[in-house]
């Protein structure tokens, strides 16, 4: 096969929306530290949302996970919904998320009882080598060829992670 072609996890973001700053939000950035062991970043609102959050205002934390540790954590999560993906989970470009409803699913992770119970989003974003080249000069874009379908990272997730892709 043609290492071009070869498909790679580029990166995992974890995240958890908790809606408003305060005691959810510290919970919520301390149990995501607790789980991965990694530093949290908190999001914030960019605009003037939809349901009157001013600009600014914090509303989540994230992880991102590249490299090696990014397929060792996404062996742990796949493990925390039984290693079953729906076939919607994934889009045209070949990446793909997937929810975990409370985070004792995660091996590894025990119940604390003052935290109480959080779920949070995954997501999972695949690339080819040639995906991050600096395209300043022409302005180019990756070609269709180059470029993952859903198939082909449903094909990749199914042969590496041995992961069962339900309609």
């Amino acid at each position: 096969m043609n290492a071009m072609r070869e498909i790679k996890v580029e990166k995992i973001v974890m995240n958890m929306g908790c809606g408003d700053a305060g005691e959810k939000l510290e919970k919520a950035q301390k149990l995501l530290a607790t789980v991965t062991g990694k530093k949290v970043t908190v999001t914030h609102t960019h605009d003037r949302t939809r349901f009157g959050m001013p600009k600014g205002r914090q509303i989540g934390v994230k992880i991102t996970f590249r490299g090696k540790e990014a397929e060792d954590m996404l062996k742990r999560l796949l493990d925390a919904v039984d290693n079953k993906l729906r076939k919607k989970t994934f889009d045209k470009q070949g990446n793909f998320s997937f929810g975990i409803k409370e985070y004792v699913d995660i091996p590894g992770t025990k119940y604390d009882p003052n935290m109480g119970m959080y779920g949070m989003d995954v997501c999972v974003t695949l690339m080819r080598p040639g995906f991050r080249v600096k395209r300043k000069r022409n302005g180019n874009k990756v070609g269709k060829k180059h470029r993952i379908t859903s198939d082909e990272a449903r094909e990749f997730i199914v042969k590496k992670y041995n992961i069962k892709v339900e309609e």
